[in-house]
């Protein structure tokens, strides 16, 4: 029966959250001048023609005329939810501008009422008019909302009241201008990328999440969610293919509550697992105060276990002497049933922009840098960690610092239970230099916790070279490497892009041509093609990736360039070279994936007649290397093909809830069969219902 357990974490039941809802939208009264207006213009529309007719029926008493008042009347009126006016009380000197009031309002034309949750309501509002008429603006003249009014005309006291006068706002998406940043899935990002990339726009596209506020001037994220709603009407209708679970706005605030899935089950067809599957449930809070702060949190409780090839892979990746595995670009897993991994996750951070140019953000998530699916500066294919970063947009340029800081979970620096903090910081500065060009230089330094010293200042710097901090802190304190980004935009549908990394600054090995093991670098070359062929949504990308041996890696281990037993940058961390081939395609909710990627790599034999560290595992010390000289794919070389096929429904757009399923074909040939680098193939089908907030990689 113990097989069949798995099954039974898929098809657990959804659990729904009780919740307040203020039901529809609350509607303005309308005026047959503005019956067909969008409902974001109802206010404006009922505003501004209330104030033409007053004003234009309006006729100043000769009593007021003749003593030359100047001066300012308050007139408190309410719409009936039959669609009259009736005046509840007019602040006024003069007894005939009162009654002049009164002759108006009792003139105007019947409206349809105000509505709240599709019923009509009584409605009451608060409008000054300046005496003589003339000194009322038209742009600054208000109407405004007012509430517990008492019908002698008097304001009910403002502090015993002010519970009551907490009100919810129409619902507007308040997400698509904020500082949040965008959750970096390939998909949702690909929808947009040919918007960003035009011809002439100065957008800087390497670093990564972007926030909603940068990319809403190029890609209205309203409009296309719009052209997505199902016409549906009840309130389950709405939750399911087009809202937020639980969402609230306020007048300087807004927050969204809602539920995430990935709920997948398979069968990886060589394995002697039954199913493949995995349970995620997840609580998702997001939201703003005021426009400079917003929040974001996303806690995931998630059961598991994948194709073979990814469970080898998680549990070759085991922290300590305790954990059960490492689930790739997730986190620690403890066992599960046996078969399976217990893996919980949380990210989340807060970001705050105190200016024009700023952006500051405190967290524990995930970052990007680069133009193409993978980067060999900072990817997100490691577990989630705490950073801090400072984004500057100013001019051509945007300067991005990032510290973090990181793990060593391997057995021998864990101790007391608990594991070896390390510290990584970054700067990355992108500059347009023309509308089609962009170069971008990035460094990087991660140090660990030697002497007690902690978080180094020294590194707080956001512009000092760390190559110069690393040195002065001690040769051996730090490891530093240092890259180059370039973008060439050739039109609106066709791009070039590149990254150049180097991780050894001696020039006698880096150009010496004799294929010197501290010749550490790696460079990337990529193309996208947007709406391909003239079809649009067709997005096609080819990219190539080549790492020398032992780049990344470091003598003293815990200064690699990794987190959590995963590499910081390439998923493959180095000895190898890749070539990869990505098609996306999408029409309204329906859409598509087509991903195929040929390697070369060079894994260590692991055999007690040959113990050397050939450059491809980032974990082991260079002192263990196989030799003076390297190449790509030394050691036991493997050729690696994989290829992965998805089509899918994108069931609510707003959080980007997909029904998908998948096939991925992966072989691997090693010149050499050892316990640990074997031949095998895989064929492995997949069907859920996956919340898209973060990528999965399952290309190792």
């Amino acid at each position: 029966m113990r097989k069949f357990y798995p099954l039974l974490f898929f098809f657990i039941p959804f659990i729904s959250f009780p919740q307040s809802t203020p039901g529809d939208r609350e509607r303005y009264p309308t005026f047959d001048e503005c019956r067909y207006v969008t409902y974001d213009r109802e206010e404006a529309c009922f505003i501004s023609t209330l104030k033409a007719n007053v004003l234009q029926e309006f006729e100043l008493p000769q009593a007021v005329v003749k003593d030359e008042f100047k001066g300012e009347m308050v007139i408190l009126f309410e719409v009936t939810r039959e669609g009259s006016f009736e005046i509840i009380y007019v602040d006024a000197p003069f007894e005939e501008l009162k009654e002049e009031v009164n002759r108006v309002f009792n003139n105007l034309p019947q409206v349809k009422p105000a509505e709240y949750n599709s019923r009509p309501i009584d409605m009451q509002f608060r409008m000054p008019v300046k005496v003589p008429l003339d000194k009322n603006s038209w742009k600054t003249a208000s109407v405004q909302k007012f509430e517990d009014i008492d019908k002698n005309g008097a304001v009910q006291d403002s502090v015993t009241q002010e519970y009551d006068q907490i009100k919810t706002l129409p619902i507007t998406n308040q997400r698509a201008s904020s500082d949040l940043n965008i959750p970096f899935s390939h998909e949702l990002y690909s929808r947009f990328d040919d918007e960003v990339n035009r011809v002439g726009t100065n957008f800087h596209t390497a670093s990564k999440p972007f926030l909603y506020a940068e990319v809403q001037s190029y890609y209205d994220f309203e409009k296309q969610t719009n052209q997505l709603l199902k016409p549906v009407d009840s309130w389950l209708g709405r939750k399911v293919w087009n809202e937020y679970l639980f969402r609230f706005q306020g007048p300087d605030y807004w927050f969204t509550v809602d539920f995430g899935l990935d709920l997948q089950v398979g069968k990886d067809l060589d394995s002697d697992l039954d199913v493949t599957y995995n349970n995620t449930r997840a609580a998702i809070f997001q939201g703003g105060l005021g426009k400079k702060f917003n929040f974001y949190s996303v806690v995931y409780e998630s059961q598991g276990r994948f194709a073979d090839y990814i469970n080898r892979y998680a549990e070759s990746i085991r922290p300590g002497t305790e954990g059960a595995a490492i689930i790739p670009a997730r986190g620690v897993a403890k066992s599960f049933m046996g078969q399976a991994y217990d893996y919980p996750v949380a990210e989340g951070y807060l970001s705050f922009s105190p200016a024009k140019f700023f952006n500051l953000q405190f967290g524990h998530s995930k970052n990007f840098i680069g133009d193409g699916y993978r980067s060999l500066f900072m990817s997100d294919n490691a577990s989630p960690y705490p950073f801090f970063k400072l984004n500057t947009t100013f001019w051509k340029i945007k300067y991005t610092n990032t510290w973090m800081s990181l793990r060593d979970v391997r057995p021998e620096v864990t101790g007391e239970d608990s594991f070896r903090t390390k510290f990584m910081a970054n700067h990355y500065l992108s500059y347009n230099v023309t509308k089609r060009l962009n170069i971008g230089f990035f460094e990087s330094v991660m140090w660990e916790n030697d002497n007690n010293r902690g978080f180094d200042l020294n590194y707080l710097n956001p512009i000092i070279f760390y190559r110069a901090i690393e040195y002065s802190t001690g040769h051996q304190a730090g490891n530093a490497i240092m890259g180059l980004t370039g973008k060439f935009k050739w039109n609106d549908h066709f791009l070039t892009y590149g990254q150049w990394l180097i991780d050894e600054f001696s020039s006698v090995d880096v150009f010496g041509g004799e294929g010197s093991w501290k010749n550490k670098h790696g460079f990337q070359l990529g193309t996208k093609y947007f709406n391909a062929f003239n079809i649009p949504e067709l997005y096609l990308q080819l990219e190539y990736n080549q790492v020398r041996p032992y780049t990344y890696s470091h003598n003293t281990i815990t200064l690699n360039y990794g987190h959590n037993n995963q590499s910081m940058a390439h998923f493959w961390g180095a000895n190898f070279r890749e070539l990869l081939g990505i098609a996306r395609y999408r029409k309204g909710r329906y859409y598509g994936m087509f991903k195929v990627i040929y390697g070369e790599r060079g894994f260590d034999y692991n055999t007690p007649e040959d113990m050397a560290n050939y450059g491809g595992d980032i974990y082991r010390t260079e002192e263990d290397r196989a030799g003076e000289t390297a190449s790509i794919g030394q050691g036991n070389t493997v050729n690696s093909f994989f290829t992965e096929a998805e089509v899918g429904y994108i069931v609510n757009p707003a959080t980007n809830l997909k029904f998908f399923g998948s096939f991925i074909f992966r072989n691997f040939d090693a010149e050499v069969n050892t316990a640990s680098t074997f031949d095998n193939s895989t064929y492995w089908i997949n069907i859920g219902l996956r919340t898209d907030i973060l990528n999965w990689y399952f290309d190792y």
